[in-house]
Protein backbone atom coordinates (compact mmCIF):
# COMPACT_ATOMS: atom_id res chain seq x y z
CA UNK A 1 0.00 0.00 0.00
CA UNK A 2 2.80 2.41 0.94
CA UNK A 3 4.63 1.53 -2.28
CA UNK A 4 1.57 2.38 -4.33
CA UNK A 5 1.16 5.70 -2.54
CA UNK A 6 4.84 6.57 -3.12
CA UNK A 7 4.59 5.69 -6.80
CA UNK A 8 1.48 7.81 -7.15
CA UNK A 9 3.13 10.76 -5.43
CA UNK A 10 6.22 10.44 -7.63
CA UNK A 11 4.08 10.37 -10.74
CA UNK A 12 2.26 13.47 -9.57
CA UNK A 13 5.58 15.24 -9.02
CA UNK A 14 6.75 14.33 -12.54
CA UNK A 15 3.47 15.50 -13.96
CA UNK A 16 3.82 18.79 -12.11
CA UNK A 17 7.19 19.57 -13.68
CA UNK A 18 7.25 22.48 -16.08
CA UNK A 19 8.58 22.19 -19.61
CA UNK A 20 11.54 24.34 -18.55
CA UNK A 21 12.40 21.97 -15.70
CA UNK A 22 12.23 18.94 -17.98
CA UNK A 23 14.40 20.69 -20.57
CA UNK A 24 16.91 21.47 -17.81
CA UNK A 25 17.07 17.80 -16.79
CA UNK A 26 17.45 16.69 -20.40
CA UNK A 27 20.32 19.13 -21.00
CA UNK A 28 22.07 18.09 -17.78
CA UNK A 29 21.93 14.45 -18.90
CA UNK A 30 23.27 15.21 -22.38
CA UNK A 31 26.21 17.45 -21.39
CA UNK A 32 28.91 14.80 -21.92
CA UNK A 33 27.40 13.90 -25.30
CA UNK A 34 27.28 17.55 -26.33
CA UNK A 35 31.02 17.83 -25.74
CA UNK A 36 31.63 14.53 -27.52
CA UNK A 37 29.57 15.65 -30.53
CA UNK A 38 31.29 19.02 -30.78
CA UNK A 39 34.73 17.41 -30.57
CA UNK A 40 33.87 14.82 -33.21
CA UNK A 41 32.76 17.59 -35.57
CA UNK A 42 35.86 19.63 -34.72
CA UNK A 43 38.14 16.73 -35.57
CA UNK A 44 36.44 16.19 -38.93
CA UNK A 45 35.86 19.69 -40.37
CA UNK A 46 34.52 20.11 -43.89
CA UNK A 47 34.69 23.18 -46.08
CA UNK A 48 31.68 24.97 -47.55
CA UNK A 49 29.55 22.78 -49.82
CA UNK A 50 31.63 19.74 -48.83
CA UNK A 51 29.85 18.94 -45.56
CA UNK A 52 29.05 15.37 -46.60
CA UNK A 53 30.02 13.62 -43.36
CA UNK A 54 28.53 16.37 -41.21
CA UNK A 55 25.23 16.38 -43.06
CA UNK A 56 24.98 12.59 -42.86
CA UNK A 57 25.71 12.66 -39.11
CA UNK A 58 23.06 15.32 -38.51
CA UNK A 59 20.39 13.49 -40.54
CA UNK A 60 21.11 10.19 -38.79
CA UNK A 61 20.86 11.75 -35.33
CA UNK A 62 17.63 13.59 -36.10
CA UNK A 63 16.08 10.38 -37.40
CA UNK A 64 17.29 8.50 -34.32
CA UNK A 65 15.62 11.14 -32.12
CA UNK A 66 12.32 10.40 -33.87
CA UNK A 67 11.63 13.71 -35.56
CA UNK A 68 8.47 13.63 -37.66
CA UNK A 69 10.28 14.62 -40.87
CA UNK A 70 13.95 14.66 -41.86
CA UNK A 71 15.05 15.80 -45.31
CA UNK A 72 18.72 15.58 -46.28
CA UNK A 73 20.57 16.90 -49.33
CA UNK A 74 19.04 20.38 -49.18
CA UNK A 75 21.24 23.02 -50.86
CA UNK A 76 23.97 20.43 -51.14
CA UNK A 77 24.49 18.76 -47.77
CA UNK A 78 21.95 20.68 -45.69
CA UNK A 79 19.35 18.98 -43.50
CA UNK A 80 15.82 20.06 -42.56
CA UNK A 81 14.07 18.42 -39.63
CA UNK A 82 10.50 18.93 -38.38
CA UNK A 83 9.30 18.23 -34.84
CA UNK A 84 5.52 18.41 -34.38
CA UNK A 85 4.42 19.15 -30.84
CA UNK A 86 1.54 17.39 -29.12
CA UNK A 87 -0.44 20.61 -28.77
CA UNK A 88 -1.66 22.95 -31.52
CA UNK A 89 0.29 26.13 -32.17
CA UNK A 90 2.48 28.04 -34.53
CA UNK A 91 5.73 27.17 -36.29
CA UNK A 92 9.20 28.37 -35.36
CA UNK A 93 12.58 27.58 -36.94
CA UNK A 94 16.07 27.16 -35.49
CA UNK A 95 19.11 27.45 -37.78
CA UNK A 96 22.61 26.03 -37.30
CA UNK A 97 25.47 26.31 -39.81
CA UNK A 98 27.89 23.41 -40.38
CA UNK A 99 30.88 24.42 -42.54
CA UNK A 100 34.52 24.97 -41.55
CA UNK A 101 37.26 27.27 -42.85
CA UNK A 102 40.49 26.83 -44.85
CA UNK A 103 42.63 27.51 -41.75
CA UNK A 104 45.37 25.22 -40.44
CA UNK A 105 45.16 24.06 -36.82
CA UNK A 106 48.46 22.20 -36.54
CA UNK A 107 49.80 24.52 -33.81
CA UNK A 108 46.83 24.09 -31.45
CA UNK A 109 47.64 21.37 -28.93
CA UNK A 110 44.28 19.83 -27.97
CA UNK A 111 43.16 16.17 -28.04
CA UNK A 112 40.36 17.02 -30.48
CA UNK A 113 42.59 18.82 -32.98
CA UNK A 114 41.48 18.83 -36.62
CA UNK A 115 42.51 15.71 -38.52
CA UNK A 116 42.14 17.49 -41.86
CA UNK A 117 45.23 19.45 -42.84
CA UNK A 118 44.49 23.07 -43.62
CA UNK A 119 40.85 22.90 -42.49
CA UNK A 120 39.52 24.01 -39.09
CA UNK A 121 36.29 24.92 -37.34
CA UNK A 122 37.54 28.42 -36.56
CA UNK A 123 34.12 30.09 -36.41
CA UNK A 124 32.32 27.78 -33.99
CA UNK A 125 30.06 26.04 -36.48
CA UNK A 126 30.93 22.74 -34.82
CA UNK A 127 29.40 24.15 -31.63
CA UNK A 128 26.40 25.54 -33.53
CA UNK A 129 25.69 22.10 -35.00
CA UNK A 130 26.10 20.29 -31.67
CA UNK A 131 23.84 22.84 -29.98
CA UNK A 132 21.20 22.50 -32.71
CA UNK A 133 21.16 18.73 -32.25
CA UNK A 134 20.96 19.25 -28.48
CA UNK A 135 17.96 21.55 -28.82
CA UNK A 136 16.21 18.95 -30.97
CA UNK A 137 16.90 16.24 -28.37
CA UNK A 138 15.70 18.42 -25.49
CA UNK A 139 12.46 19.33 -27.28
CA UNK A 140 11.78 15.70 -28.21
CA UNK A 141 11.69 15.04 -24.45
CA UNK A 142 8.80 17.50 -24.06
CA UNK A 143 7.11 16.82 -27.39
CA UNK A 144 3.67 16.08 -25.98
CA UNK A 145 3.57 19.42 -24.16
CA UNK A 146 5.09 21.39 -27.04
CA UNK A 147 2.53 23.97 -28.28
CA UNK A 148 3.36 23.96 -31.99
CA UNK A 149 5.98 22.85 -34.48
CA UNK A 150 9.75 23.38 -34.53
CA UNK A 151 11.71 23.34 -37.77
CA UNK A 152 15.47 22.72 -37.64
CA UNK A 153 17.67 24.02 -40.46
CA UNK A 154 21.21 22.66 -40.54
CA UNK A 155 22.82 24.77 -43.22
CA UNK A 156 25.93 24.31 -45.37
CA UNK A 157 28.21 26.98 -46.84
CA UNK A 158 27.64 29.94 -44.55
CA UNK A 159 31.25 30.94 -45.15
CA UNK A 160 30.68 31.24 -48.90
CA UNK A 161 31.15 28.91 -51.84
CA UNK A 162 33.61 30.44 -54.24
CA UNK A 163 32.20 31.28 -57.63
CA UNK A 164 28.84 29.56 -57.12
CA UNK A 165 25.83 31.69 -58.07
CA UNK A 166 23.93 30.72 -54.92
CA UNK A 167 24.85 28.88 -51.73
CA UNK A 168 24.11 28.54 -48.04
CA UNK A 169 21.01 30.25 -46.67
CA UNK A 170 20.02 31.67 -50.05
CA UNK A 171 20.08 28.23 -51.63
CA UNK A 172 18.29 26.63 -48.64
CA UNK A 173 15.47 29.12 -49.14
CA UNK A 174 15.40 28.49 -52.91
CA UNK A 175 15.01 24.75 -52.24
CA UNK A 176 12.06 25.22 -49.91
CA UNK A 177 13.66 25.02 -46.47
CA UNK A 178 11.21 27.61 -45.13
CA UNK A 179 8.13 25.99 -46.64
CA UNK A 180 5.77 23.20 -45.59
CA UNK A 181 5.45 24.30 -42.86
CA UNK A 182 6.47 27.95 -43.05
CA UNK A 183 7.73 29.35 -39.72
CA UNK A 184 6.45 32.56 -38.23
CA UNK A 185 9.90 33.29 -36.82
CA UNK A 186 13.47 31.99 -36.95
CA UNK A 187 16.21 32.02 -34.31
CA UNK A 188 19.92 31.21 -34.27
CA UNK A 189 22.98 31.84 -32.17
CA UNK A 190 26.63 32.52 -32.89
CA UNK A 191 29.55 31.97 -30.55
CA UNK A 192 31.44 35.09 -29.54
CA UNK A 193 34.91 35.38 -28.07
CA UNK A 194 34.16 38.95 -26.99
CA UNK A 195 31.69 37.54 -24.44
CA UNK A 196 32.69 35.43 -21.40
CA UNK A 197 31.16 32.00 -20.96
CA UNK A 198 27.96 32.23 -18.94
CA UNK A 199 26.75 35.32 -20.77
CA UNK A 200 24.77 35.87 -23.93
CA UNK A 201 24.17 38.96 -26.04
CA UNK A 202 21.42 40.51 -28.10
CA UNK A 203 21.58 43.32 -30.63
CA UNK A 204 18.74 45.65 -31.47
CA UNK A 205 17.94 46.00 -35.18
CA UNK A 206 21.17 45.78 -37.23
CA UNK A 207 23.21 42.88 -35.86
CA UNK A 208 25.70 42.52 -38.72
CA UNK A 209 26.64 44.38 -41.86
CA UNK A 210 25.81 44.00 -45.52
CA UNK A 211 28.97 43.13 -47.40
CA UNK A 212 30.39 43.60 -50.86
CA UNK A 213 33.43 41.86 -52.33
CA UNK A 214 35.69 44.17 -54.34
CA UNK A 215 38.23 43.06 -56.97
CA UNK A 216 40.13 45.65 -59.05
CA UNK A 217 42.64 45.09 -61.83
CA UNK A 218 44.74 48.12 -62.76
CA UNK A 219 45.89 47.92 -66.39
CA UNK A 220 49.13 49.63 -67.40
CA UNK A 221 51.86 49.03 -69.96
CA UNK A 222 55.05 47.05 -69.43
CA UNK A 223 58.47 48.66 -69.89
CA UNK A 224 62.01 48.33 -68.58
CA UNK A 225 62.46 49.82 -65.11
CA UNK A 226 65.24 52.04 -66.46
CA UNK A 227 62.81 53.67 -68.92
CA UNK A 228 59.48 54.07 -67.03
CA UNK A 229 58.26 56.81 -69.43
CA UNK A 230 57.97 54.13 -72.13
CA UNK A 231 55.28 52.35 -70.14
CA UNK A 232 52.37 52.98 -67.78
CA UNK A 233 53.27 51.98 -64.23
CA UNK A 234 50.39 49.92 -62.82
CA UNK A 235 52.04 49.95 -59.37
CA UNK A 236 52.09 53.76 -59.27
CA UNK A 237 48.51 53.88 -60.58
CA UNK A 238 47.31 51.38 -57.97
CA UNK A 239 49.07 53.28 -55.17
CA UNK A 240 47.39 56.58 -56.00
CA UNK A 241 44.00 54.98 -56.55
CA UNK A 242 44.11 53.11 -53.23
CA UNK A 243 44.68 56.38 -51.39
CA UNK A 244 41.90 58.08 -53.37
CA UNK A 245 39.44 55.26 -52.64
CA UNK A 246 39.75 55.88 -48.89
CA UNK A 247 38.16 59.30 -49.33
CA UNK A 248 34.84 57.65 -50.24
CA UNK A 249 34.18 56.87 -46.58
CA UNK A 250 35.89 59.92 -45.08
CA UNK A 251 34.68 62.64 -47.46
CA UNK A 252 31.84 61.49 -49.70
CA UNK A 253 29.41 59.48 -47.57
CA UNK A 254 27.21 60.76 -44.77
CA UNK A 255 28.98 60.62 -41.41
CA UNK A 256 25.73 59.22 -39.99
CA UNK A 257 26.08 56.06 -42.09
CA UNK A 258 28.61 53.62 -40.57
CA UNK A 259 30.74 51.81 -43.12
CA UNK A 260 34.12 50.16 -43.66
CA UNK A 261 36.08 49.84 -46.90
CA UNK A 262 39.19 47.68 -46.49
CA UNK A 263 41.60 46.51 -49.17
CA UNK A 264 43.27 43.30 -48.07
CA UNK A 265 45.46 42.06 -50.94
CA UNK A 266 47.63 43.59 -53.64
CA UNK A 267 49.57 41.64 -56.25
CA UNK A 268 51.38 42.82 -59.37
CA UNK A 269 54.49 42.90 -61.49
CA UNK A 270 56.90 40.26 -62.72
CA UNK A 271 60.40 41.49 -61.88
CA UNK A 272 62.07 44.14 -59.77
CA UNK A 273 63.38 45.98 -62.85
CA UNK A 274 60.25 45.81 -65.02
CA UNK A 275 57.39 48.33 -64.93
CA UNK A 276 54.28 46.38 -63.93
CA UNK A 277 51.64 45.93 -66.59
CA UNK A 278 48.96 44.77 -64.15
CA UNK A 279 48.18 45.06 -60.45
CA UNK A 280 45.29 43.26 -58.77
CA UNK A 281 43.72 44.46 -55.52
CA UNK A 282 40.92 42.86 -53.50
CA UNK A 283 38.93 44.04 -50.51
CA UNK A 284 35.59 44.29 -48.79
CA UNK A 285 32.90 46.88 -48.11
CA UNK A 286 30.73 46.68 -44.99
CA UNK A 287 27.69 48.81 -44.19
CA UNK A 288 24.26 48.47 -42.61
CA UNK A 289 22.45 50.03 -45.57
CA UNK A 290 21.70 48.63 -49.04
CA UNK A 291 21.60 52.23 -50.24
CA UNK A 292 25.16 52.88 -49.02
CA UNK A 293 26.33 49.67 -50.68
CA UNK A 294 24.93 50.99 -53.97
CA UNK A 295 26.71 54.31 -53.38
CA UNK A 296 30.00 52.54 -52.78
CA UNK A 297 29.79 50.67 -56.07
CA UNK A 298 29.05 53.87 -58.01
CA UNK A 299 31.71 55.92 -56.21
CA UNK A 300 34.40 53.26 -56.58
CA UNK A 301 33.77 53.26 -60.34
CA UNK A 302 33.82 57.05 -60.45
CA UNK A 303 37.05 57.30 -58.43
CA UNK A 304 38.84 54.64 -60.47
CA UNK A 305 37.77 56.18 -63.76
CA UNK A 306 39.18 59.57 -62.84
CA UNK A 307 42.32 58.28 -61.16
CA UNK A 308 43.36 55.82 -63.87
CA UNK A 309 42.30 58.13 -66.71
CA UNK A 310 44.57 60.87 -65.44
CA UNK A 311 47.55 58.52 -65.71
CA UNK A 312 46.65 56.92 -69.03
CA UNK A 313 45.81 53.57 -67.41
CA UNK A 314 42.73 51.38 -67.43
CA UNK A 315 40.89 49.34 -64.82
CA UNK A 316 38.41 46.52 -64.39
CA UNK A 317 36.14 46.36 -61.34
CA UNK A 318 34.12 43.46 -59.94
CA UNK A 319 31.75 44.44 -57.16
CA UNK A 320 29.81 41.48 -55.82
CA UNK A 321 27.25 41.76 -53.06
CA UNK A 322 27.76 38.97 -50.56
CA UNK A 323 25.19 39.11 -47.75
CA UNK A 324 22.63 41.75 -46.79
CA UNK A 325 22.63 43.29 -43.32
CA UNK A 326 21.32 41.07 -40.54
CA UNK A 327 18.38 42.91 -39.00
CA UNK A 328 17.04 41.46 -35.75
CA UNK A 329 13.28 41.74 -35.30
CA UNK A 330 12.65 44.26 -32.47
CA UNK A 331 9.50 42.45 -31.28
CA UNK A 332 11.14 39.01 -31.27
CA UNK A 333 14.19 40.43 -29.54
CA UNK A 334 12.12 42.01 -26.79
CA UNK A 335 10.04 38.87 -26.46
CA UNK A 336 13.11 36.70 -25.91
CA UNK A 337 14.74 38.96 -23.30
CA UNK A 338 12.69 37.93 -20.23
CA UNK A 339 13.16 34.19 -20.72
CA UNK A 340 16.90 34.59 -21.34
CA UNK A 341 17.33 36.86 -18.31
CA UNK A 342 15.58 34.30 -16.10
CA UNK A 343 17.74 31.51 -17.49
CA UNK A 344 21.11 33.29 -17.37
CA UNK A 345 20.67 35.38 -14.25
CA UNK A 346 20.73 39.12 -13.70
CA UNK A 347 23.36 40.95 -15.71
CA UNK A 348 24.28 38.00 -17.93
CA UNK A 349 22.24 39.07 -20.94
CA UNK A 350 24.03 42.03 -22.45
CA UNK A 351 23.05 44.31 -25.30
CA UNK A 352 25.86 44.94 -27.76
CA UNK A 353 26.15 47.23 -30.74
CA UNK A 354 26.14 46.18 -34.39
CA UNK A 355 29.16 44.34 -35.76
CA UNK A 356 30.79 44.76 -39.15
CA UNK A 357 30.99 41.01 -39.75
CA UNK A 358 28.64 39.45 -42.32
CA UNK A 359 26.23 36.53 -41.83
CA UNK A 360 23.92 34.88 -44.33
CA UNK A 361 21.30 34.35 -41.61
CA UNK A 362 20.20 37.73 -42.97
CA UNK A 363 18.60 35.99 -45.96
CA UNK A 364 16.19 34.13 -43.66
CA UNK A 365 15.34 37.40 -41.92
CA UNK A 366 14.22 38.82 -45.26
CA UNK A 367 11.67 36.01 -45.50
CA UNK A 368 10.44 35.78 -41.88
CA UNK A 369 11.20 37.77 -38.70
CA UNK A 370 14.35 36.48 -37.04
CA UNK A 371 16.89 37.02 -34.25
CA UNK A 372 20.53 36.04 -34.00
CA UNK A 373 21.78 35.71 -30.41
CA UNK A 374 25.39 35.81 -29.23
CA UNK A 375 26.74 32.99 -27.04
CA UNK A 376 29.73 33.73 -24.82
CA UNK A 377 32.53 31.18 -25.21
CA UNK A 378 35.58 33.09 -23.92
CA UNK A 379 37.44 32.12 -20.75
CA UNK A 380 40.59 34.09 -19.98
CA UNK A 381 41.51 31.77 -17.09
CA UNK A 382 41.70 28.87 -19.54
CA UNK A 383 43.47 30.93 -22.20
CA UNK A 384 40.43 30.82 -24.50
CA UNK A 385 40.38 34.34 -25.92
CA UNK A 386 41.55 33.97 -29.54
CA UNK A 387 39.25 35.57 -32.10
CA UNK A 388 37.06 33.91 -34.69
CA UNK A 389 38.70 32.93 -37.99
CA UNK A 390 42.12 32.48 -36.36
CA UNK A 391 44.29 29.38 -36.15
CA UNK A 392 44.29 29.67 -32.33
CA UNK A 393 40.50 29.87 -31.88
CA UNK A 394 38.91 27.51 -29.39
CA UNK A 395 35.95 27.77 -27.03
CA UNK A 396 34.91 26.94 -23.49
CA UNK A 397 32.71 23.87 -23.89
CA UNK A 398 30.65 24.82 -20.83
CA UNK A 399 28.89 27.13 -23.27
CA UNK A 400 27.35 24.19 -25.16
CA UNK A 401 24.79 23.34 -22.49
CA UNK A 402 23.99 27.04 -22.03
CA UNK A 403 23.34 27.33 -25.76
CA UNK A 404 21.02 24.32 -25.78
CA UNK A 405 18.99 25.55 -22.80
CA UNK A 406 18.77 29.06 -24.20
CA UNK A 407 17.70 27.88 -27.64
CA UNK A 408 15.11 25.45 -26.31
CA UNK A 409 13.66 28.02 -23.90
CA UNK A 410 13.44 30.72 -26.58
CA UNK A 411 11.68 28.35 -28.98
CA UNK A 412 9.14 27.18 -26.39
CA UNK A 413 8.52 30.73 -25.19
CA UNK A 414 7.89 31.94 -28.75
CA UNK A 415 5.39 29.13 -29.42
CA UNK A 416 3.54 29.94 -26.23
CA UNK A 417 3.34 33.66 -26.99
CA UNK A 418 2.40 33.16 -30.65
CA UNK A 419 -0.50 30.92 -29.60
CA UNK A 420 -1.99 33.43 -27.19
Amino acid sequence: MRVLIWIGAAAAMVGAQTIEERIGEAVKAMEPRLVECRRDLHMHPELSNREERTGKLVAERLRALGLDEVRAGVAGHGVVGVLKGGKPGGVVAWRADMDALPIDESKLNVPYKSTVKGVKHACGHDAHTAIGLGIAEALVKVKEELPGTVKFLFQPAEEGAGGAASWGAKQMIAEGALENPRPGAIFALHVGTHIPVGQMSTTDNAASAASGAVAIEFQGKKAHGAYPYQGIDAVAVASQCIVALQTIHSRRLSSQEPSVFSLGTIHGGDRRNVIAESVKVTGTVRTFSDKVLDQYEAMIHQTLKGCTGGMGAGYRLEFKRSYPAMMNSPSLNEGARPVLERLLGKGNLVTVGPGMFAEDFSYYQRQVPGVMLGLGVANAAKGLTAGLHTAEFDLDEDALAIGVKAGAHVVVDYLRRSGQ
